[in-house]
């Protein structure tokens, strides 16, 4: 986001699609941290430790996500790469997409698991193949830095994007352009598809999250405004069951919306609070677990917090960062959390049953 934070430009030449395969001496030379379970332990899930570091990326890494089978898990980093790693045995790292030219901000996995989508302050998307690495599309149409993607749920490749220069865009990869472009007015900071795929939300720096009706195609004017939080929308996620969606903020807190058709007018169910923003300005992402019983955030205080969704009470205030937790993501299949920090590193810790 252009006027909150500042990311160094790159004049090198574009390597699009270019991937490099990566040393084994990535993983020996204390790229991962396995820390021993205590005497007594019960284990409650595959990882090799109870909690696991990975180390590699050259700087702060800002988002990351499992896979649709849990295997693997990609992370984004300022570093301008995208890491591709096992989530079990040796937590290898095996796979290294190079192209985007400046930091990249956000990371998904199509639900198919067979591509990545990515996001970049180089003003563009890109889409990869999952098994050999390269570079399936481009998308250079916004002419702002892209703050935040997200892949529709089912279905055909159909992913949103939003960026600076105030526009969120609905893009189909069977397309060269993109199919609709919302003008939101005020630099976007996070997208997210609704669960049909003919609704999209987008948060910005006017403190506001719209939903926009694709029904009605491009435009300007959203069919709901979510209103209630008192500074810039960093991260948005739709419920599993995708009736309701929930938004971090720099407000420091964290709500969930009733997004149903007919939910009553005061769409804000519930607030959590205890995570916090600093002068760093991250776009702090969110996330709910698979059941949608707890929620999650990252935090500048270099916590993950883990909320109860129906108590909104902390259930795990967890350390171990040395710097900002930028995205807190939920395994898809085991009790496990994944965290991405500035420090430059991500933890992947079992949560007790």
């Amino acid at each position: 986001m252009a006027d909150k934070r500042a990311l160094g430009q790159d004049d090198a030449e574009d390597l699009d699609g270019a991937i490099v395969p990566l040393k084994k001496a990535r993983t020996e030379e204390n790229s991962l941290i396995a820390k021993a379970p205590k005497e007594g332990h019960n284990r409650t899930s595959n990882l090799s430790a109870p909690t696991v570091q990975l180390f590699g990326h050259a700087s702060e890494v800002f988002s990351m996500r499992f896979s649709p089978d849990g295997q693997c898990l990609a992370s984004a980093s300022a570093d301008k790469d995208v890491f591709c790693w096992r989530v079990y045995d040796e937590n290898e790292n095996y796979m290294v997409l190079k192209g985007h030219r400046n930091a990249v901000l956000e990371v998904h996995w199509f639900t198919d698991g067979e591509a990545l989508l990515s996001c970049s302050a180089d003003k563009t998307t890109r889409c990869w193949d999952a098994e050999s690495g390269l570079q399936i599309k481009k998308l250079g149409e916004h002419t702002g830095i892209v703050n935040s993607c997200c892949p529709l749920r089912r279905g055909a490749k159909i992913f949103v994007t939003g960026g600076d220069d105030g526009n969120a865009k609905v893009w189909d990869m069977r397309v060269k352009k993109s199919a609709h472009t919302m003008r939101n007015g005020f630099p976007v900071c996070a997208v997210a598809f609704g669960d049909a795929g003919d609704q999209v939300y987008s948060g910005s720096v006017d403190n506001m999250i719209k939903a926009w009706d694709l029904r009605k195609g491009s435009g300007s004017t959203a069919s709901l405004l979510l209103k209630g939080h008192s500074d810039t929308v960093t991260g948005l996620r739709l419920s599993p069951d995708g009736t309701h969606l929930l938004s971090n903020s720099m407000d420091n807190t964290l709500r969930e919306w009733d997004v149903r058709p007919y939910a009553p007018q005061n769409r804000c169910t519930k607030v959590f609070t205890g995570h916090v923003h600093n002068f760093e300005k991250n776009l702090l992402r969110c996330d709910y677990s698979p059941d949608g019983g707890r929620v999650a955030c990252g935090s500048a205080d270099r916590m993950v917090y883990i909320w109860d969704t129906s108590t909104r009470k902390v259930l795990y205030q967890l350390p171990g960062h040395t710097g900002s937790v930028n995205e807190v993501v939920f395994h898809p299949k085991e009790p496990i959390i994944g965290s991405a920090s500035s420090d430059k590193t991500m933890f992947l810790g079992e949560l007790v049953q």
